[in-house]
């Protein structure tokens, strides 16, 4: 019964987190690589490259910490019920 339940709140998060997107602008490593090598000596464009650097690894990072957390307190969790 406690499983069903869990797969319940499981399902009813997922619905919500899918249906209140946020709009966002990201850019592929492409576009990335674009930026910088149309610099041509001016510091704009190269601080715009490593803006949109970080940018691209702040995006990559977050989806690893989540992942990582959820892990960890499930784990944690199996380990105090045994």
């Amino acid at each position: 019964m406690k499983a069903i339940k869990y797969y319940i709140s499981l399902v009813a998060l997922t619905l919500v987190l899918s249906f209140t997107a946020t709009e966002t602008n990201a850019q592929c490593a492409m576009c990335r690589a674009s930026v910088e090598s149309n610099q041509n000596g001016d510091d704009k464009l190269a601080n715009l490259g490593r803006g949109l650097n970080k940018g691209i690894l702040y995006l990559m990072a977050i989806p690893y910490i989540l992942v990582g957390t959820v892990g960890f307190l499930y784990y944690r969790n199996n380990r105090k019920q045994q």
